[in-house]
Order: C-alpha cells, then structure tokens, then sequence
C-alpha cells in the first residue's frame, strides 16, 4: 500500500507541475495556482510516506 501512495504522490507533483507551465503558458493564473497546489499535495503525500518509511525500519 505505501508504494501505491508513492505513485500516487509523484502523480500529483507531475500532474500539478503540467498544469503549472500550462497555466503560465496562456497566461491562467488560476490554473497556474491549481498546478502549485496540486505539486504542494503530492510532495506533502511524498513526505509522509518518507516518514512512515522511516519509523518502520
């Protein structure tokens, strides 16, 4: 289950990164600022896999 989360977590910062440059690129601030957060998201989710992995060993 952790890996599923793993993969989950890089989905999210590279859906987010995507949407990001998108949003830059037509000049959307808005989706520029849903692609931040949707990276903010996935590295939080990576975080806390990091730390779960760290406490179990």
């Amino acid at each position: 289950m952790a890996e599923d989360q793993k993969a989950k977590a890089k989905k999210e910062q590279v859906k987010g990164k995507a949407k990001e440059v998108v949003g830059r690129a037509v000049g959307n601030e808005q989706m520029e600022a849903e692609g931040r957060a949707g990276q903010s998201k996935g590295d939080a989710r990576q975080a806390k896999e990091k730390a779960k992995d760290t406490f179990k060993h």
